[in-house]
């Protein structure tokens, strides 16, 4: 996780997991600001929906991927197409397994926020998968 030296150039180039990491930190500080306002809300019977929840956890977890899109070059569509269909491939192979195996939390819609939480980081190791690989050939 720590930077690279480039080869003779003097740049320095970051390594390609430093979004995922950085994601999945800022998808923790998403749910628990999201924990926060269910503890504030519960009490007075409001709670969260699960779209909510995600919705937050995706604002906050972006940036890392907004970044690598960013300072890439021309090759971004492809980057971006690829982790788009990771990610939507990941949120429903997640969620259909999480509704499979706990059917009573199918109808509050826990399955498909499980598979975005698990398809945010997956997206995001694609794109840097992609970017970095578009960059050194």
């Amino acid at each position: 996780m720590a930077d690279e030296e480039g080869s003779g150039s003097g740049s320095v180039r970051r390594s390609s997991w430093d979004p995922v990491v950085s994601t999945v930190a800022l998808e923790l500080a998403g749910l628990a600001i999201s924990g926060l306002a269910a503890l504030v809300g519960w009490p007075f019977g409001w709670l969260p929906d699960t779209g909510f929840v995600g919705l937050v956890t995706g604002v906050i977890a972006i940036g890392p991927g907004v970044e690598l899109y960013r300072g890439a070059g021309p090759p971004r569509r492809l980057a971006v197409v690829a982790a788009l269909l990771a990610m939507a491939t990941a949120r429903l192979l997640v969620a259909a397994a999480v509704n499979w195996a706990f059917p009573a939390l199918s109808d509050p819609g826990v399955g498909v926020l499980v598979g975005y939480l698990v398809a945010l980081p997956i997206g995001v190791a694609v794109l840097a998968w992609f970017l970095v690989r578009a960059n050194v050939g």
